[in-house]
């Protein structure tokens, strides 16, 4: 009997169960299976055969993505996988520009590529920031916002095609707040876009 398809709370499960372990939060396995629902997500709308922890060639340097799918030869869609469970204001007012960065990079090799981000926020922690003006989880989400819409004709180097910011209550246990439905909305997305700008896909031809 085949396994049973990961679901978001089973990745939001893992997060949690890895997180409250000795040096779970420096762990870079705490979100192998958020990747991994990933992977599944993509091949049900299609796109088979994605990877995991995958360098790709940068503008600056090769990096590596958590999530990424390749056809003829070249990778066409990669997703940043991050979280932010504590220290929100110390971690928050830089998230953005380490996407920026991380962003324009691999545009800058391959300006046609897709880029997902999907960002866990621990909602637990969250709290108004005066300066702001707002909670933490309203600030990234409204910068995720400005950054994301990218698509032809208009590919401006360091802004991504969709996101979803999944929010989740770790105070009692693995809680999650934000719908499934909006994380297959953010991927049903992605895959438009490449469908989009790779017409070979919608004639048959087999990636390779």
């Amino acid at each position: 009997m085949a396994d049973a398809p990961i679901t978001l709370q089973d990745a939001i499960e893992h997060l949690y169960q890895t997180a409250h372990r000795p040096k779970g939060k420096q762990s870079t396995l705490r979100l192998r299976q958020l990747a991994l629902y990933c992977v599944e997500q993509l091949e049900m709308r299609g796109l088979r055969g994605a990877e995991t922890e995958v360098t790709i060639s940068g503008g600056n340097r090769p990096k590596q993505w958590d999530v990424a799918w390749k056809a003829f030869g070249k990778y066409r869609l990669v997703v940043s996988l991050k979280s932010i469970l504590t220290n929100l204001p110390g971690t928050v007012p830089n998230r953005t520009d380490d996407l920026i960065g991380e962003v324009a990079n691999v545009q800058m090799y391959s300006p046609e590529i897709v880029v997902g981000y999907i960002m866990v926020f621990n909602v637990a922690k969250d709290a108004v920031s005066l300066k702001h003006s707002g909670t933490w989880c309203n600030l990234i989400t409204s910068r995720l916002s400005r950054l994301s819409g990218r698509s032809a004709p208009s590919w401006s180097i360091g802004m991504i095609e969709s996101f979803a910011v999944v929010q989740v209550d770790f105070s009692q246990g693995p809680r999650l707040i934000t719908p499934e439905r909006e994380v297959h909305a953010m991927l049903d997305a992605l895959v438009a876009e490449v469908k989009n700008r790779n017409p070979l896909l919608a004639e048959g031809s087999p990636p390779a």
